[in-house]
């Protein structure tokens, strides 16, 4: 089969690989229909995160099963799924308490020795305690399959650090970072019943987005002048929750800084040069809360795809590029020079 690998910094290839295949009784091979490139794929990319050269990338996809292993009960062939970003036993302790993304058995997809989302199947560990399954009509919907591929990551992502956050009805919230996940982040806290959203971001097509999923307000400014216009859209005392999407130092200063006296930020920015930003005391002082992590998306699938099956929720126009998978390297690019939002591949 063919999928996509990484060799070096800038360096991404679709190459010949061997064949996903059933290797334990609770694997199952799918077909990927659906598949994206992340962010974070772009740390790799850019050489900031190492890979072996020949290694696998990508975790988010969706598609139909095309083998189950004799242990696996709950799917069959035939069964359209979409995968977390990570893998599960479901039912370890960590699994019981919805921590999916510190099972004991958990891992990355495209980690050393195993199948990356981007390429046409996926050897898929625990499959019962992976895979959602999802329903066989939405194979024929476009649109509706693009918005279901949001949930392997970006909008449950976005939902965990709006509930880091603390998001409820009638706050007030404001969203470091206009990627895909901060956008899902305001999404989320529009599902959650916030009253004014303040989003920061300085690219029109991606503030647009943000105003479609619910921001009420847009700064475009950074740093010190980003934190003085949430101050004064809010009286000077900023936001009550506050989701940090980007994962950078300055990022995390701006979202302390913009949090209100009492509120709290929902952190989910995978963290890139972030070492010494954090002032504990200043986060003491004014009692803030800091709550969020590495998002465990497999417990939020079921509530959030509800949502996403009834039209409460869109998160499809987060993807505002197509490729094929030859079209990958491609894809890559455009989202490294911003160019792209985030790029959905169609093996």
């Amino acid at each position: 089969m063919r999928a996509t690998v990484i060799h070096a910094p800038h360096d991404i290839r679709v190459e010949e690989v061997p064949d996903a295949a059933i290797q334990r009784p609770e694997d199952a091979v799918v077909r990927v229909l659906r598949a994206c490139i992340c962010g974070s794929d772009l740390w790799a990319y850019r050489g900031e995160a190492q890979r072996q050269p020949g290694q696998r990338i990508g975790h988010e996809f969706l598609g139909v099963v095309e083998e189950t292993g004799p242990a696996v009960s709950g799917l069959r062939a035939g069964d359209l799924v979409v995968a977390p970003f990570m893998w599960s036993d479901g039912t370890c302790e960590y699994c019981k308490e919805g921590l999916y993304t510190s099972c004991d058995h958990g891992g990355f997809w495209g980690s050393v020795g195993h199948d990356g989302g981007q390429g046409e199947a996926v050897r898929v560990p625990h499959a019962d305690g992976t895979l959602v399954k999802l329903p066989a009509e939405a194979v024929s919907d476009d649109h509706l399959l693009t918005g279901l591929l949001a949930l392997s990551d970006v909008m449950g992502t976005g939902h965990h650090a709006a509930l880091g956050a603390g998001v409820r009805t009638g706050s007030t919230v404001a969203v470091v970072g206009d990627g895909a996940v901060g956008l899902c982040g305001v999404l989320a806290a529009k599902r959650l019943g916030a009253e004014r959203i303040i989003a920061l971001g300085r690219h029109t097509v991606r503030t647009d987005i943000a105003r479609l999923f619910g921001a009420t307000d847009v700064v475009a400014e950074r740093g010190e002048a980003a934190e003085a216009a949430v101050r004064e859209l809010t009286g000077g005392r900023g936001a009550h929750c506050v989701i940090e999407a980007v994962g950078t130092e300055q990022s995390m200063r701006t979202a302390v800084n913009i949090t209100r006296d009492g509120g709290a930020v929902g952190y989910v920015g995978v963290p890139h040069g972030s070492g010494t930003g954090l002032d504990l005391g200043v986060m003491f002082d004014r009692n803030i809360t800091l709550r969020g992590g590495v998002a465990p998306v497999r417990a939020y699938i079921p509530e959030l795809l509800e949502d996403v099956l009834s039209g409460v929720i869109d998160p499809a126009p987060v993807f505002d590029r197509a490729v094929s998978l030859d079209e990958v390297p491609d894809g890559y690019r455009a989202m490294d020079d911003r160019s792209a939002l985030k790029v959905l591949i169609k093996p």
